[in-house]
């Protein structure tokens, strides 16, 4: 499936963040921050990050990629307690080695996260330590705490922190400024947090069914690596790693039983994508790369390797040489997920749009709500010319999924040619709305209830345009 890009900063990094001494008998305060900001309102302001950071940020839009961390961020949070709304994860595409956590269950990973990891392990405990950032409140705890000492109100603050993912250093600016940060206070506040969010965190991984030993053996590789750097990677700003923190998750993890488990197909496959699709200093000779580490099988799965070496061999259009790398490991795992996109890819680059559809087909009955088998198939009904088709295929999963934005844009590509101006219009304007476009969301939205020749679907669409207008009034209330 071709990639979209749209453009999250870490609402964490805006506070100080310095070396702690660990404390073993932290406590789970994760029940604060109630009074200050109720569950729904800390859900609404996750919602305003989303769309916002789809304007602000390259926020990859991949469904195989979002597929694979939905679900490594699923199995992680059925462990979890304290889980008060659904949580979207957002995968952005940066190099550095960062990961974040927003209000109301929105985490963010860099590709940079994939680059370093050696193994799923390592990937999770990433994904538990902010997790628990979130479900214990940590963001929400601090603004409830700057609150009671400042005269502004708890959106005023979030505001600043919005500020800062249009421009860090302005908002920054801001957020010192406004808040006027006693500094013992915020040290302390970022100690807890990070103590308790590796605690929980842990715990967390091994129920899960992960490696505990992998946080800090990743914690320990970072501070190997950049003990001395004179510009540290991101992650390391917001979250220092001291002696103590490491000594800590390496005691902890001690206390649950070694867990050897096999290498993970689907974390090696979804590290050679963004090798070869996303990673931002690319290069002609990974499929190179690739080749010799199947022939080596030590470093990785040799069917990972090899589709590596077919996505980068696609990449620089050798679409015939791909082919028989991705069919023999498409004997092996046939029904993955990751292979079928790459079949699918290069199909449509070979033009025998029939063939991929006839797979797409066989998989949609197998799995009928599944974002990858969905936006494929229509993607390769839009390339064969198929439109209807695959507007009827699209407006039906845009019901039940109406936050997918790579729906909407592939949504109005089908309506475009077929004549319906309204629908055209209102899947603009649903597509406007997740970006935080709602001057545009708003006034698409107007258009498709003046084209409407239905009188209930003018109704519907008026109730909607109704709320896109509530939420640009928030939303411009949260930024001003």
């Amino acid at each position: 499936m071709r990639l979209r890009s749209a453009p999250l900063f870490l609402a964490l990094s805006l506070l100080p963040a310095l070396p702690a001494q660990a404390d073993n008998s932290l406590p789970d305060i994760g029940t604060a921050g109630v009074s200050a900001m109720s569950v729904e309102r800390e859900v609404r302001f996750g919602e305003a990050f989303s769309r916002f950071a789809r304007a602000n940020q390259p926020v990859v839009d991949d469904p195989v990629l979002n597929e694979y961390i939905s679900d490594l961020g699923l199995k992680l949070l059925s462990q979890a307690d304290s889980v008060r709304f659904p949580f979207r994860f957002l995968l952005i595409r940066d190099d550095s080695i960062n990961a974040s956590a927003f209000l109301g269950g929105v985490l963010q990973l860099h590709t940079g996260l994939f680059l370093y990891a050696e193994n799923e392990s390592e990937l999770a405990s990433v994904m538990a330590h902010e997790i628990t950032h979130v479900t214990q409140r940590h963001i929400a705890r601090y603004l409830e705490s700057q609150s009671r000492s400042t005269p502004l109100t708890i959106a005023g603050l979030v505001g600043s922190v919005a500020l800062a993912v249009v421009n860090p250093q302005a908002g920054m600016a801001a957020l010192q400024t406004t808040l006027g940060l006693r500094m013992q206070s915020a040290i302390n506040y970022t100690r807890d947090n990070e103590f308790e969010a590796d605690r929980l965190g842990l715990r967390l991984l091994h129920n899960a069914g992960f490696d505990p030993n992998a946080m800090a053996g990743f914690f320990q590789k970072l501070s190997d690596k950049y003990q001395f750097a004179s510009t540290p990677p991101p992650m390391l700003l917001t979250h220092p790693l001291p002696v103590s923190r490491i000594a800590e998750a390496r005691t902890r993890a001690a206390e649950y039983a070694v867990r050897p488990l096999p290498p993970s197909l689907n974390f090696q496959l979804a590290k050679a994508r963004i090798m070869v699709r996303l990673q931002q200093a690319g290069t002609r000779e990974l499929h190179k790369y690739f080749e010799n580490e199947a022939a080596k099988s030590d470093a990785w799965l040799p069917d990972a390797a090899r589709y590596g070496q077919a996505l980068g061999l696609m990449a620089i259009n050798r679409p015939e040489a791909a082919r028989p790398l991705l069919e023999r490991v498409a004997k092996a795992h046939g029904n993955n997920l990751f292979v079928l996109d790459a079949l699918t890819d290069l199909d449509n680059a070979e033009g025998r749009h029939s063939a991929a559809i006839k797979r797409l087909e066989r998989a949609h009955k197998r799995l009928p709500d599944n974002r990858v088998v969905v936006i494929n198939l229509a993607d390769t009904l839009l390339q064969a010319g198929r439109h209807q088709d695959a507007a009827t295929l699209l407006d039906d999963y845009a019901r039940r999924h109406g936050d997918n934005a790579l729906v909407w844009e592939l949504l109005a590509q089908a309506l475009r040619p077929l004549g319906d101006e309204s629908a055209f219009r209102r899947a603009q304007a649903e597509l406007a709305a997740l970006e935080g476009r709602f001057d545009v969301a708003v006034q698409q939205m107007e258009l498709a209830a003046t084209l409407s020749q239905d009188a209930m679907q003018r109704a519907r669409l008026g109730a909607r345009l109704e709320q896109l207008r509530q939420q640009q009034q928030e939303w411009d209330a949260l930024r001003n």
